[in-house]
């Protein structure tokens, strides 16, 4: 059974035409209506799919886990998600659901930057490109695009995973999340259109509070490497420092200020970054062997 489910806020103007080109490629349609203040639910529920009420706006993730978990509900193969603001193609759905109909993947992304006929504002591309950055630093594969709302989740996937971050973090932390339980990640070219009003977000704020959600669950799932890198950084720099100290003490009879000052606090940075690796990953392997 293929679900897509549409997060929506305030798209009235939209989600009506969108609903209707997409019952004739869905089984179920999921509309989550993300305490929207014009007529998006009434809309929705008028045209007889499956609506979620928010009763107050709680964030494009929050969105998300509400269709995340009636897809679950419903037992559904295949998730797709499709933003209601008039970006994507219905006709990409085929190519986005394949890899996960062919078994070759169990997350699929549609990427705005495998084919040259999207044009992508520049800020945008700009964004999206070091939160892409910052996303593959965790990932087994290497994306082109982790912040494109149009995927496809295999049944394996909503089993397995319930996203949490409320906000537009979320792109990430399913990424992260896959990757971290051995799911496959894919790609596939998708066309975008940028025409008219299509976002509803502060690219800025957007940007801001993705970057910092992709730091945190990078944080958790790669401790060691979050955390330990730059604890060895800072202890090499500190015992460098402490040698020279004690090199100085040496020649001079005295210790200087500002080297001892520099050794002393890199040493404490480096050994506060070590015993925090040491400790989330101790932490995070208990409870992933609990799951």
């Amino acid at each position: 059974m293929l679900i897509i489910g549409i997060p929506a806020y305030n798209e009235e103007k939209n989600i009506a035409s969108i609903i209707l080109k997409l019952k004739e490629s869905a089984d179920k349609i999921i509309v989550c209506n993300d305490g929207s203040t014009d007529l998006t639910g009434k809309i929705s529920e008028e045209l007889n799919v499956i609506t979620i009420h928010h009763k107050e706006n709680l964030g494009y993730g929050a969105a998300i886990r509400s269709i995340f978990l009636k897809a679950k509900e419903l037992d559904g193969d295949i998730l797709v998600t499709f933003d209601a603001d008039g970006q994507h193609m219905i006709t990409d759905i085929k190519n986005v659901i394949s890899p996960i109909e062919k078994k070759q993947s169990d997350v699929v992304i549609g990427s705005r930057f495998l084919t040259k006929s999207n044009s992508v504002p520049q800020y945008r591309k700009l964004g999206i490109n070091i939160i892409t950055k910052v996303t593959n630093s965790t990932l087994n594969e290497k994306l082109t695009d982790a912040q494109s709302g149009f995927r496809a989740y295999s049944k394996d996937v909503l089993r397995k995973i319930i996203p949490t971050d409320t906000g537009m973090g979320v792109s990430t932390e399913l990424l992260i999340k896959s990757s971290s339980l051995g799911f496959k990640i894919s790609e596939v070219p998708i066309t975008i259109s940028y025409e008219g009003e299509t976002s509803t977000h502060n690219p800025v704020s957007h940007g801001v509070d993705v970057l910092l959600s992709t730091i945190k669950y990078t944080a958790l799932e790669r401790p060691l490497k979050f955390y330990g890198i730059p604890a060895m950084v800072f202890l090499v720099i500190g015992f460098s420092f402490t040698f020279l100290s004690i090199q100085f003490y040496a020649d001079v009879g005295r210790l200087s200020t500002n080297l001892t000052l520099i050794s002393a606090g890199t040493v404490l940075i480096g050994v506060i970054l070590a015993v925090t690796a040491i400790l989330l990953f101790s932490l995070t392997s208990i409870v992933k062997e609990k799951k």
